[in-house]
């Protein structure tokens, strides 16, 4: 793809890393054929491609151009970042990049209304701060039936029991866990389970409290600052753990969302250019390992699970096109004796895209409906997944079970034994 930025332009750092991005492009149009939204819409401006163009068009516009205009910014905004583009593209184009660069530009040429900038600032402090979040689900919870129904779907319906959490200080082995923001509200058991699962393994899980939300929400709601803000607490929070003396750092920091974990690896680059963290931001996005990375490389396979239920396994994008682990977590349920039904278009979101779900509510809906329709075309007893975005989106349709992969191994260890 050419392009035709100026010298002053190509100047700025946003603008040559577009340009590099752009210029892998060759406009074959295979990304269209995987993009959910061009599938449900058939507009090209709501796929990979026509977005392209419109950022290329966007970006090389003189400052208030006609051309950048609100319409510009409907179909960036229809993207779910799902990656699935990066994953059939022949070329190798690093979309995500370009859309995070075309998305704060569109906000800066062309501000939100009054009422949007408030949905998405109200957002971003509802959901990243770990005990206010907590504080808001109950008090949604006790007034369920007046919460607006995008909100309510993906409520809980009454308080989780966690069960017992393992020390595990014991272990010679040790690795870390982020909590997350919401998880520890929507789903306390999932991390509770997997440090239960990493005991019979030998291996102690320790959360790091002053370790917040990952940065993910802030960033890709377009507070880039903000989100970077959070990415250097948590290394600050990190660092100790992993730079011990005599060399006995930890192995890993554990993600168990996989949206998280997608962040968390990305801390390198997001931070690339400062001088101060470059370089522990890369070591973090090192050592940063989905749950499934961890288990399956242990010897799992002398774990005494009980009987194997009929599972489907919902694969989120952003561990199989942002995180490239399509099919590990199939893998270590089947070396487990779980059953997995096959799910057709696999490769296909379910719509829940971090706030997506909140701001595109209808195509969201319509995208979880399709998802929903295909884990249940085998007849599950349970559906599985390894994000809690995903989770409580596929949750809230209230059809099949949803439940974190990592819990349903738990409870069929226990009841083993």
């Amino acid at each position: 793809m050419q392009t035709h930025f100026t010298e002053e332009d190509l100047k700025k750092p946003h603008i040559r890393e577009a340009d590099r991005v752009l210029r892998s492009c060759v406009h074959c149009g295979f990304c269209n054929a995987t993009c959910p939204t061009y599938q449900l819409l058939g507009d090209e401006r709501d796929g990979p491609r026509g977005r392209i163009y419109l950022m290329k068009e966007m970006l090389e516009a003189p400052e208030g151009s006609d051309k950048v205009t609100e319409e510009t910014r409907l179909h960036l905004d229809r993207c779910l970042t799902c990656r699935n583009c990066e994953t059939t593209c022949p070329s190798g184009v690093e979309y995500h990049k370009l859309l995070d660069i075309g998305r704060a530009e569109i906000e800066r040429r062309v501000p939100r209304r009054p009422a949007e900038r408030a949905q998405r600032y109200a957002l971003r402090k509802m959901l990243v701060e770990p005990k206010r979040f907590q504080a808001l689900l109950r008090l949604g919870q006790t007034f369920r039936p007046l919460v607006p129904g995008a909100l309510r779907d993906k409520l809980p319906p009454a308080p989780v029991n966690a069960g017992k959490r393992p020390d595990g200080q014991s272990h010679a082995r040790q690795m870390l866990i982020l909590e997350g923001c919401v998880q520890p509200g929507l789903s306390p058991n999932t991390n509770a389970a997997t440090a239960r699962v990493l005991d019979r393994l030998g291996i102690g899980l320790t959360p790091v409290a002053e370790a917040g939300c990952c940065g993910a929400i802030d960033f890709h709601l377009n507070a880039h600052d903000d989100g970077r803000a959070r990415a250097r607490a948590n290394i600050d929070a990190w660092w100790p753990h992993i730079e011990k003396e005599g060399g006995a750092g930890i192995e890993a920091i554990v993600q168990t969302a996989s949206g998280c974990g997608a962040f968390v690896k990305e801390y390198g680059e997001i931070l690339k250019d400062d001088p101060a963290y470059a370089e522990k931001a890369a070591r973090v996005g090192e050592l940063a390992k989905d749950l499934v990375e961890v288990l399956r490389n242990e010897a799992i396979d002398s774990l005494e699970v009980a009987q194997g239920r009929r599972l489907a396994f919902h694969c989120p994008c952003t561990l199989q096109h942002a995180q490239k682990l399509g099919g590990a977590v199939e893998t270590v349920l089947t070396r487990l004796g779980f059953s997995l039904t096959p799910v057709a278009d696999a490769h296909l979101c379910c719509g829940s895209a971090g706030t997506y779900a909140i701001t595109q509510p209808e195509l969201a809906t319509q995208l979880r409906d399709n998802k929903l329709d295909n884990l249940e075309a085998g007849k599950p007893e349970v559906i599985v997944t390894a994000n809690i975005g995903c989770q409580t989106h596929l949750a809230g349709a209230n059809r099949t079970p949803v439940s974190h992969w990592i819990e349903i191994v738990d409870e069929a260890l226990s009841s083993a034994n």
